[in-house]
């Protein structure tokens, strides 16, 4: 198995045929019809299901995709870094991000490293949070920005960090008019929220059930950026996490507190024993700073106390407003109106 039979089959993949790909390689047709072969015969099963002139990947070509990008992209990656080192310039920074995160506000840090600071090539990549962990495990990121939960073997806290969910709805919603919207508004609403059961759905679920509220309808999506601009359009009212809510110039929606905390639980993490660039850990701090600015109720907890403070939250019922909250440090201040 070559590396260009797998950028051969990457392009296969991005363009859905063979003349596509061969076109954006630069290489004939029968060319990348003899590497995609070969790369068959090394794997052992078939990529592409062929129908004279169509081509569709098979189930063994789309579970096999993800791996290779990932590798081919490890290597583009290293050839940078050789680059970098052999110009004595700074090393690329390569960091792996929910969208949440590298839509706001990493770029809001990026844009304030000193130029000087910045390397010549920057990589940032938006991944659900499993798939940022694990870029950061596989090597092919020097950290990454997630929420939790996040299996830490192998894997070092450069910060570990709660804010507070928030709703979002449509500047024109009579919701907008409050100050606090209470979760008990949400009945006989559509409730727009994570697809994710694991992950801060959970957490939503929880807040609902302890205050006996059921949505009319519930519209579930795998981004948040998706909730806002749903609720945007006075669909429906959207729970959201801070890091979209404060981090991000998006779609028009009223943001409030709610009158429930529903916590939101993000961390930092590189690979154990890889030391950071100088320049790594000043964009971090430059991401913490943002964050602390931007995210009413921001808490930066001991990293040491991790899973204990995840394991808590994760069956934990939400509080009421205006409650003292351990996990919170027992600081809550009400979040200011902000309209994005």
């Amino acid at each position: 198995m070559e590396v260009r039979d797998l950028e051969t089959f990457l392009a296969v993949m991005s363009t859905g045929s063979i003349t596509g790909a061969a076109r954006l390689l630069d290489r004939s047709q029968s060319q990348v019809t003899r590497l995609i072969q070969d790369l068959e015969t090394s794997l052992g099963f078939p990529l592409f299901e062929r129908n004279g002139p169509r081509i569709a990947p098979t189930d063994q070509g789309i579970a096999f995709h993800d791996d290779a990008e990932r590798f081919v992209t490890g290597i583009g990656h290293l050839r940078d870094r050789a680059k970098a080192i052999a110009a004595r310039e700074p090393v690329p920074i390569e960091l792996a991000a929910t969208p949440a995160f590298a839509s706001g506000i990493i770029p809001l840090a990026l844009a304030e490293l000193p130029e000087d600071r910045l390397p010549h090539v920057i990589h940032l990549r938006s991944m659900p949070a499993g798939a940022a962990v694990q870029s950061v495990l596989a090597r092919t990121a020097d950290f990454c920005v997630t929420s939790l939960p996040a299996d830490q073997p192998g894997l070092e806290v450069q910060g570990f960090f709660e804010g507070r969910c928030v709703a979002a709805v449509a500047p024109h919603d009579p919701l907008a008019a409050q100050a606090v919207i209470s979760i008990a508004d949400i009945a006989d609403r559509t409730l727009v929220t994570m697809a994710n059961p694991f992950r801060l759905r959970h957490r939503v679920d929880l807040a609902l059930e302890a205050a006996k509220v059921r949505p009319k309808r519930v519209i579930a999506t795998n981004a948040a950026m998706n909730a806002v601009r749903i609720a945007s359009t006075g669909l429906g009212v959207a729970i959201i996490e801070p890091a979209t809510a404060f981090g991000l110039q998006s779609a028009p929606v009223a943001i409030r507190p709610l009158d429930v905390n529903i916590p939101f639980l993000w961390a930092i993490f590189s690979a154990a024993a890889r030391p950071l660039s100088a320049c790594a850990h000043e964009l971090i701090e430059r991401i913490v700073r943002i964050a602390c600015e931007r995210m009413p109720d921001f808490v930066s907890h001991d990293p040491r106390q991790m899973a204990r403070i995840a394991d808590r939250i994760a069956g934990k019922t939400a509080r009421s407003a205006g409650q003292p909250d351990i996990s919170a440090g027992g600081r809550v201040t009400k979040a200011p109106e902000n309209e994005i």
